[in-house]
């Protein structure tokens, strides 16, 4: 189990060199790569840490690379007792103030031009992580405060049917094209699908200059939601709480479907325009 461990370790090692997360943690942290431990390697780190050890303290983090071949991994002259954490801490304390989506989205977009990723189709959707523990809330940003405000881990809709649990949401958005995460933005655990994935999307176009079909379910389809992504393309459910979507469905005749591609699937093409 150890061996094949090492083995996963180097190839996501491989991958991080391959798209250059080093660097870009550095570019966009302004960091001087010549530094022997910097930010950068500090992420390198905690990516593979999160490949077995993520419940262990921090103060527990070198342990992790006590049987692995650091100076192969990170650079000549670096050792597990390098990752302490108090280095640890001061880089996640940057990382948060500059901001995770930016730095995110950063390395996405190399990857995605490094390996030929289709944008096509891109896919927005969102999902509930429970949490076990009291979480009080933080309080918010004022204008003495200008640190970044913490999302708020409280009850709401919960995903993976755990309402007893306090929840934060992870939106994401992601390629037709295998998948590969593009945008990601975590949210309170109460946030609307509705009114936050018309935010999200506009957000990421402020930021992406590229060409794609946003596909997301019918959270996106509200009168004040296609107001403000009329400039976007996308494709979405038609909610049956609408009474013309309740028409359709019910008296189009079969006659009028036609077959697609999909198996089990048909399709008929109707214009509606909302009075």
């Amino acid at each position: 189990m150890k061996f094949k461990q090492l083995i996963l370790n180097g190839i996501i090692a491989g991958l991080i060199d391959e798209i250059g997360i080093v660097e870009i943690i550095n570019e966009q942290l302004d960091i001087k790569a010549q530094e022997k431990l910097n930010s950068g390697i500090i992420v390198k780190s905690i990516i593979l840490n999160a490949m077995g050890f993520v419940s262990r303290p921090l103060y527990l983090f070198p342990q992790f690379f006590n049987d692995k071949a650091t100076e192969h991994l990170f650079g000549v002259g670096i050792y597990p007792e390098d990752f302490n954490d108090d280095k640890i801490g001061r880089v996640m304390d940057k990382l948060y103030k500059i901001g995770l989506n930016k730095i995110f989205l950063a390395i996405a977009l190399v990857a995605f031009k490094k390996y030929r990723i289709d944008n096509k189709y891109s896919h927005l959707d969102s999902t509930s992580i429970s949490l076990e523990g009291d979480y009080e809330i933080c309080q918010t940003a004022t204008p003495e405060n200008t640190e970044p405000t913490p999302i708020k881990i409280v009850h709401g809709y919960s995903k993976d049917k755990r309402p007893d649990l306090k929840q934060f949401l992870i939106n994401l958005i992601a390629s037709g094209d295998g998948g590969v995460p593009l945008f990601l933005a975590c949210g309170n655990g109460n946030d609307n699908d509705k009114a936050k994935f018309v935010q999200l999307l506009s957000n990421f176009k402020k930021q992406v200059d590229f060409d794609s079909i946003f596909v997301a379910d019918s959270a996106l389809y509200t009168a004040d939601n296609l107001l403000v992504i009329k400039h976007l393309k996308w494709i979405t459910r038609v909610p049956l709480s609408i009474k013309a979507a309740q028409f359709y469905v019910k008296e189009i005749p079969e006659s009028e479907f036609i077959k697609t591609d999909r198996e089990s699937y048909k399709a008929v093409e109707k214009a509606h325009r909302p009075r």
